[in-house]
């Protein structure tokens, strides 16, 4: 059944346009996006049946394009929409923490680095560089890894620094078990990080973990 054989009113389409976006399950707005379920299975039984076998809305985002395509009712057209929205959600938060600065505006920086890290199943190290009145020039992904971790190299941090001319850097990764603590091998690189950095005259203002909606600062936690 698609969305538009929802008899008018009951539908998760129109629930939407009558109440707002926010009033909507996540398996509803599965539903509007998909619009379209298999046979026997309504978009929003499709929707539900998604969030039941990859456990959250963040398990499927992080489900791969491999698994998504070979899941019943799915296919390319339905799993682009699916990335699409992601990505429009990355480059809003983006935006957000673009139009202000990155120490006054530090909620924007962590949803920001929860959309564009807290869906990802292996471990990314990604680096903000901001000018010397921290507003961001670039976000770059750098390193990339396993679900264990990723190397991470100080001396191409350092070019990249200096390729966008930035004053400070803020660094980030994801934790893909979802749990947000430092580890030792984290707290090493921090330190490795700060002390190639600093002999630029490039402070490193923060590096944050992104777990499964939760995340943690260096610089709160008084590591910086």
């Amino acid at each position: 059944m698609s969305i538009r054989e929802w008899a008018a009113g009951e539908g998760p389409r129109d629930k939407l346009l009558q109440r707002g976006a926010k009033t909507l399950s996540d398996a509803e707005l599965l539903a509007v996006l998909l619009r379209t379920g298999r046979r026997g299975y309504s978009a929003l039984d499709l929707g539900r049946d998604l969030l039941q076998r990859f456990g959250s809305l963040g398990g499927l985002l992080r489900a791969s394009q491999e698994t998504l395509l070979g899941y019943p009712g799915l296919g390319a057209g339905k799993y682009a929409v699916l990335r699409a929205g992601l990505e429009l959600a990355r480059r809003h938060a983006l935006e957000q923490a673009r139009a202000g600065s990155a120490l006054c505006s530090p909620q924007a920086t962590r949803q920001f680095l929860q959309h564009h890290l807290g869906s990802q199943a292996r471990e990314v190290f990604t680096c903000l560089f901001l000018d010397n009145q921290h507003r961001i020039l670039r976000c770059e992904d750098l390193f990339f890894g396993t679900l264990d971790g990723a190397a991470v190299y100080p001396r191409e941090v350092a070019v990249r620094a200096l390729q966008y001319h930035a004053a400070a850097v803020i660094l980030a990764h994801n934790h893909p078990s979802g749990v947000a603590e430092p580890s030792h091998a984290d707290r090493r690189i921090t330190e490795r990080l700060q002390a190639a950095l600093g002999l630029l005259d490039i402070r490193v203002l923060d590096h944050i973990i992104v777990g499964r909606g939760q995340s943690y600062s260096f610089a709160e936690s008084g590591l910086l």
